[in-house]
């Protein structure tokens, strides 16, 4: 796959993402009356802009597609050329704010649930039921688990006491806890069994180690019921999957080498691509999904955050000052930014190894 090629597709994914996210806020906002001076696609300086005669609305086209906003006067205190205006942000009540504030991570977590379902009827789906095990001479690994009492039929019910009834959650939880021994509970000819301590192949990748799935799965016929089952399954998943890397994280159980940034999300998505496109629209859902998530955080500066500052004023009924919701947002701002620096000096350091 050629950088041309990989930097195209990463800034349409990138954009497309943003797009929706920012659309969120853009449509509950004007729903709810609330004067918008600028809708812009990407940070920085504008290389496409115009404003609307009809609505004085400005729409742009910034350099770098890392982001985007819904310029709205009032969001961060209030602004005294609009202080007389009804229809600024900061002066329509808490609960149409929240909702404006939450649209935009709404609109990525809808869209990743509903390209999961075109992704779910694409491909092929398993169960939880060992079918083959794969070979010494196939995988490399002497440790198998199948050594550690795991047989042909078995359906595997949970991994560490966590249930699991797709493919998906199954590998997931084999790679996440099983670099060390893991207990497994099984449905063995009608009765259901625990197997204790089965030791799985363990790889290595950045600094992490990570256990194998060393076996196959039954295949799942598909109907509409399935899917949707599927699919859902596997958005919820995802959503997992974020909150624990970020735990893990905290933790130790995975280092700062495993955490990206835009640049390298853009490898991943150049990888996708050169696989087929179900394996670009993996990483689409992936993305989507992730950034509704992320921007549910309470964390200063992004979605979460204000809304935390929201529900706190709709629980207290005080509304926090301007002020100091400004100096909380742009702190948190700064050091946003400041991390998204260091990631993407990582990611760049990585790719040229």
């Amino acid at each position: 796959m050629s950088t041309a090629v990989t930097v195209i597709v990463a800034i349409l994914v990138f954009g497309f993402l943003i797009f929706i996210h920012e659309f969120g806020h853009y449509i509950t906002a004007r729903m709810f009356g609330v004067k918008i001076e600028e809708f812009s696609i990407g940070m920085g300086p504008r290389i496409i802009s115009w404003v609307s005669k009809k609505t004085e609305i400005r729409y742009s086209i910034a350099l770098f597609p890392i982001g985007g906003y819904v310029a709205m006067p009032g969001e961060n205190g209030e602004d005294e050329e609009f202080a007389d205006d009804p229809n600024t942000f900061g002066k329509k009540p808490a609960w149409q704010r929240f909702i404006i504030t939450a649209a935009g991570a709404f609109v990525n977590i809808v869209f990743g649930f509903l390209a999961m379902i075109l992704l779910t009827a694409l491909i092929n789906v398993g169960d939880t039921t060992v079918k083959q095990f794969y070979t010494e001479e196939e995988t490399g690994y002497i440790v198998s688990s199948q050594d550690s009492g795991l047989k042909l039929e078995d359906k595997i019910l949970s991994v560490n006491g966590v249930k699991v009834s797709i493919l998906d959650e199954l590998s997931y939880e084999i790679m996440r806890q099983g670099h060390e021994p893991v207990d497994l509970e099984v449905e063995r000819d009608g009765k259901v069994i625990t197997l204790k301590d089965v030791r799985f192949p363990r790889q290595g990748e950045g600094g992490q180690t990570f256990g194998f799935m060393d076996f196959k799965v039954a295949r799942v016929d598909k109907d509409f019921g399935t899917v949707m089952r599927y699919s859902f399954s596997k958005s919820c998943l995802i959503v997992r999957m974020c909150y624990e890397s970020i735990y893990d994280l905290f933790t130790g159980r995975y280092t700062f080498a495993a955490v990206s940034g835009p640049v390298g999300i853009s490898s991943a998505i150049g990888d996708a691509v050169s696989q087929g496109f179900t394996s670009l629209l993996y990483i689409v859902v992936l993305i989507s999904i992730n950034l509704g998530f992320m921007n549910l955080l309470p964390i200063p500066a992004l979605d979460g955050g204000r809304l935390l500052t929201i529900l706190i004023e709709m629980v207290s009924g005080k509304k926090l000052p301007p002020k100091v919701e400004g100096i909380i947002n742009a702190v948190g701002l700064f050091l946003l930014l400041g991390l998204s620096v260091v990631i993407m000096i990582k990611d760049i350091v990585q790719l040229a190894m």
